[in-house]
Order: C-alpha cells, then sequence, then structure tokens
C-alpha cells in the first residue's frame, strides 16, 4: 500500500491508499522521496485541462529504486533517480532526430488490456496514471525512459525541481534558444520555471537578464538568481522600459507563466530577428501570433514542452550545476511539507508571492 494526494473529482486532492503493481519488464519501482508543486498540476485539479480521473497528480519528483523490472538496463535498485514526465520511446521520428522530447511516449505505457499500473487499495478499480508518473503519492511505477540516475550526493528536495521546473526552465535558455553569451534575455513570470531560465540565462553568460513579473517579492528573487534588470509586468510603459534596458528589444523572450497578456508581451519586447518561447501552459483557447512587421522583421514565435530536453543528458549535468554552486536551487524552493498540507501548498501557489513548494515524503 501506498498513500498518495488522489484527485477524485475536480477541485481539491484527496489523502487515500493505492496498490501498486509488480514492474513490467520494463518498469522501475520507485520509492518517492520529494515532489514539487507545479502550476500545471493546478491546470488539471481545476480542470482547466481534461483528465479521466481518478488519477494522481504529481510530475515534478526525485526518489530511490526500490525494484526494477527483468529488461531494466539504465537503473538499478539503491539508485537515486529523478523522474521526467517526457517518457522516451527512443525509436520514433521524434527521438531518433533529437528531439526526445516529443515523443508521445506510446510504448512507455501499458497496453491497455494488461493490468494498470495503480489500483485502489481495495483492488475495485484502476487509478489514472498522470503525465506518465503520478508522483503525489508515495511510491511511482513508471518506465525507465521516465527517469535517469543522479549522483547520490544530490539531495533529493532539490533534485525533485529539476524533474520538471528547471529542465522546462533551464532548457530552454540551453536547448530550444540556445543562447548566445552577450544576447539579451527576458523571461516573463518569475515562478519556478521563470526563475529556472533567468539562473540558466546567468549560466550561459547572457548579457540582460530582465525578470517581467507584477510581484515584488517573486522580481526579489529573480535578481538573487541573476536578473540584472526587473520591470512590473503591469507597468503602463513595461515595453518600454524593456526596449530602452535591452537597446532595442531582446533576443529571446521566455514565457513562462501561460496567460495571453504574458505571451503577446514576450513577442512585443523582442528585437529584429528574436524569438519569443512560449513554456507556459496557455487556456486551450488562446492564441499568440505574429503580426506582418513581426514577420518582415525576421521574429521567430516557438512553443518548446518541457524546454525541448535530452533528459538524460540533461538532468545529470543540471545536479552537476548545483553541486558547482552554479545552478541556484534552494532560491527557488520556498517551502518544504507533508503530504497532508497538499491543498494548503496549492492554495498558497494561487496566491502568487512565493516560488515552489515541495512536499517531502518521509
Amino acid at each position: 500500500m501506498a498513500k498518495a494526494a488522489i484527485l477524485e473529482q475536480v477541485g481539491g486532492l484527496t489523502i487515500g491508499e493505492v496498490e501498486l503493481a509488480d514492474p513490467g519488464p520494463h518498469e522501475v519501482l520507485i520509492d518517492t522521496k520529494a515532489c514539487g508543486l507545479c502550476h500545471s498540476d493546478l491546470h488539471f485539479i481545476d480542470g482547466a485541462y481534461p483528465h479521466p480521473l481518478p488519477a494522481i497528480p504529481g510530475h515534478e519528483a526525485a526518489g530511490v529504486v526500490r525494484s526494477v523490472g527483468s529488461e531494466v538496463k539504465t537503473v538499478k535498485p539503491g539508485d537515486h533517480v529523478v523522474s521526467c514526465l517526457s517518457a522516451f520511446c527512443g525509436h520514433c521520428e521524434f527521438c531518433v532526430t533529437g528531439r526526445m522530447a516529443l515523443c508521445m511516449g506510446a510504448d512507455t505505457r501499458r497496453d491497455q488490456t494488461a493490468a494498470p499500473r495503480i489500483m485502489r487499495a481495495d483492488g475495485s478499480a484502476p487509478v489514472a496514471q498522470m503525465l506518465n508518473l503520478s508522483a503525489f503519492c508515495e511510491q511511482m511505477l513508471i518506465h525507465e525512459h521516465a527517469c535517469v540516475a543522479i549522483d547520490k550526493d544530490m539531495p533529493l528536495d532539490r533534485a525533485a525541481v529539476i524533474g520538471c521546473a528547471v529542465t522546462t526552465g533551464a532548457g530552454a535558455i540551453f536547448n530550444a534558444c540556445s543562447v548566445v553569451p552577450g544576447e539579451a534575455v527576458a523571461v516573463v513570470g518569475c515562478g519556478g520555471v521563470g526563475l529556472a531560465a533567468i539562473n540558466a540565462a546567468k549560466i550561459t553568460g547572457a548579457g540582460k537578464v530582465i525578470a517581467i513579473d507584477p510581484i515584488p517579492e517573486k522580481r526579489a528573487l529573480a535578481e538573487t538568481l541573476g536578473a540584472t534588470h526587473t520591470v512590473d509586468a503591469m507597468a503602463d510603459d513595461a515595453v518600454e522600459q524593456v526596449m530602452k534596458i535591452s537597446g532595442g528589444g531582446v533576443h529571446h523572450a521566455i514565457e513562462a507563466v501561460g496567460r495571453q497578456a504574458s505571451a503577446d508581451l514576450a513577442v512585443k519586447i523582442l528585437r529584429r530577428g528574436g524569438t519569443a518561447t512560449i513554456l507556459g501552459m496557455m487556456p486551450l483557447d488562446c492564441k499568440v501570433g505574429l503580426g506582418a512587421m513581426d514577420l518582415l522583421s525576421g521574429k521567430k514565435l516557438q512553443g518548446a514542452i518541457m524546454g525541448m530536453n535530452h533528459f538524460p543528458v540533461d538532468l545529470p549535468r543540471l545536479v552537476d550545476f548545483y553541486m558547482r554552486g552554479l545552478l541556484d536551487l534552494d532560491t527557488i524552493i520556498a517551502e518544504r511539507i507533508p503530504l497532508e498540507k497538499i491543498n494548503e501548498g496549492f492554495e498558497k501557489m494561487k496566491q502568487g508571492t512565493s516560488a515552489r513548494s515541495v512536499v517531502v515524503f518521509d
């Protein structure tokens, strides 16, 4: 039996118990040690994004491997691992062309005719696995291509936030944008993902790193993580401020909120030839666009799911960045809470004043 936070119906999580199956040939059973609260989880909890229920959310996690299936070659019992929702098959068009984050991961889930990975504690019904992981649970049963082993000296509460926020934010800088030292970068939204992007921009040697957020506390965190300038997103002259700071617009604008206004702002602050990268999960009816003059100016607009990561390579490097003092995960984590306080953690997220909350399991 494993204790979990279960989404029984839209609106909130219920603490209950579930039963996980034995690992299949390519599956890994993990004792979850920590899991970050991500705004993407909130989209499912609030019903903005549909999902079969009941389900267990949670996708930003780290833990210790308890057991592995007969064919698993990438990890072994006792390994410390970080999970990643972008499980990859390894043989589709996207995988073999180096775009693993775009893999639909069909071969990484159990066949519908097979027994489910997660069941109610009494065995009466299956519980849906969310985003290949379902990490708000004392244990995870996942495909081996949904986790990677890391240095055992890495604290697992910090390692957890690498699994989504840092992979997405830093990945956008390193992978999707390939930021060149000296280029100007603006980040719209200074939550966990945005703060990771700011930190990564500093690591790459970006010339100016402009943090844009309406909340003073978030702008202060951004400065701690490497922002050279901050702008109030709600200021009437926010665009003009960025233009002045950057000398005519930024080379890269990263949207890390998931709102129409912030995505539109990211496009407006680009210089000629600049790129806007949308990371946030926007409402499903939203559209972001480039105008005729934007196109004539060579501006570009892109999505970058999970930072277009190559997580088996990227995650150990990000761990190494933390261990060497380059990546500041301590500032990104605002609080550590038990599973029983998870709904309070999401309420705090809605207030928008602090960074990451992390559920820590005993």
